[in-house]
This record gives structure tokens, sequence and C-alpha cells, in this order.
């Protein structure tokens, strides 16, 4: 399956486009969106995507980075 969102970046530098896409496919069982934010469900998500090894902190177009917006993430904790 497809992931749910994507964002097209443009290197400042050369111009060129990329797609990044990022979320989980599909919708909830309800049709709702999977993403709610401020929730324990958020709160858990938030706290395992902060673990994650590797440089998505510097890089604010990595999956991670996107994913953790969208759930409104402030450290490990997910925002109302």
């Amino acid at each position: 399956m497809e992931k749910r969102f994507k964002k097209v970046v443009t290197n400042p530098d050369t111009g060129r486009k990329k797609t990044v896409k990022y979320g989980q496919a599909g919708k909830a069982a309800n049709g709702g969106d999977r993403i709610r934010p401020g929730t324990a469900k958020g709160d858990a998500y938030c706290a395992r995507s902060n673990a994650i090894k590797g440089d998505w902190r510097s890089d604010k177009n990595s999956p991670n980075s996107l994913s953790r917006k969208k759930w409104r993430c402030s450290g490990s904790k997910s925002m109302k």
C-alpha cells in the first residue's frame, strides 16, 4: 500500500524536486484519521519516534520529522 501523505521538496541549490512519502497507509477502522494528537496513542507515538536513531532531527523534511509534525510532537509528548 502507498503511504498516506507526501510532500514535494525542492533543493534550493539545484532546483531538483524530490517527493517524500510518509505516514501509515489507509484510514482508521471508523473511516477517520489515524493521527490523534494529544491522546495516549499520540504520546506513545512521539516517545517511540523520538528514540529513532539517525540524523532526522537536522532534516525537517525527513519522513520521521514530517510525521512527528503531524502528530504535534514536542519531545516525547503529543500536544493538543
